[in-house]
């Protein structure tokens, strides 16, 4: 019995927003995400605070998440929504 159906695994990955790294050790992911960094993240991005004349911009850290998905596919060879065509 040949496979039709070939899904694709699918990562998709964000990042959470950017906060000061004290604050961002509570930080989670989206629902259904999975964060893949760990302790306060990853002090790769800057964070803003709007002064009544000016906006300063402090260094600060977020969180890499990922999610897998699979997305249905047809093997080579076959098609349709049944993956049933030779």
């Amino acid at each position: 019995q040949m496979k039709k159906q070939c899904d694709q695994k699918l990562l998709i990955r964000m990042k959470t927003e950017c906060v000061p790294c004290s604050l961002n050790l509570g930080t989670q992911c989206p629902a259904g995400y999975t964060k893949i960094t760990n302790g306060t993240g990853i002090p790769d991005c800057r964070y803003y605070l709007e002064m009544k004349t000016h906006t300063l911009s402090f260094p600060g850290c977020r969180h890499h998440c990922v999610k897998e998905f699979e997305q249905p596919e047809c093997c080579q060879g076959h098609w349709g929504p049944d993956c049933m065509g030779e």
